[in-house]
């Protein structure tokens, strides 16, 4: 499969069998995801593996309850058999840019002295990396946030202080679903988007 037809081919799953992942094949997923660019190559994303049932049951238990189940729109979601959660260390950024081969950019007195945070653009570019790797494995795999969950989850899975939760990889074997609600929306033609020397 060449890489423009694992683009166009990628979109989120959200219905999964119970069928268990190889956990060598995570690991290949996870080694594309760690060799993301990276700014400074300071390297702030890791993974958290959710891949027993136990795990993966605690997780949902505390992002969607039991009792909130029924009326969750996308019920085979759950019986992915892994999930993945991505973190982000502003701290490393700010860290390795007061290394004095980066000072000279100011970057590295604090967390608010970059105008865009790279530890997000990072850890997006490694999500990436397992969502197209995912593709190329036959597996299915859908990113979703964290939101008003997220210093719980961290808190119960050990996260050291001052790593932000990026969002989740559900991944698994595909089995049918139906498009997200956004799935309709058509792609933004080229000539919309780019832009060449001027808006």
């Amino acid at each position: 499969m060449s890489f423009r037809d694992l683009v166009v081919r990628r979109r989120m799953v959200r219905a999964f069998t119970d069928d268990p992942v190889d956990p060598v094949l995570v690991d290949d997923l996870l080694d594309l995801a760690r060799r993301a660019p990276s700014a400074g190559n300071s390297q702030g994303t890791a993974f958290v593996v959710l891949d027993s049932p136990a795990a993966v049951d605690r997780y949902w238990e505390m992002t969607l309850p039991a009792d909130r189940r029924a009326s969750f729109g996308w019920p085979g979601l759950l019986d992915a058999p892994v999930l993945i959660l991505a973190v982000c260390s502003p701290e490393v950024y700010v860290d390795r840019y007061a290394e004095a081969d980066k000072a000279t950019t100011g970057l590295g007195e604090g967390a608010a002295a970059w105008p865009v945070p790279y530890w997000f653009v990072d850890a997006g570019m490694a999500l990436e990396h397992v969502l197209l790797g995912a593709v190329e494995a036959g597996l299915g795999a859908c990113l979703f946030g964290l939101f008003e969950h997220e210093v719980d989850v961290l808190r119960a899975l050990d996260v050291p202080t001052g790593w932000r939760a990026v969002g989740t990889v559900a991944l698994g074997h595909p089995a049918p679903d139906r498009p997200g609600l956004s799935a309709g929306r058509p792609r933004r033609p080229l000539p919309e988007v780019v832009h060449r020397g001027r808006w």
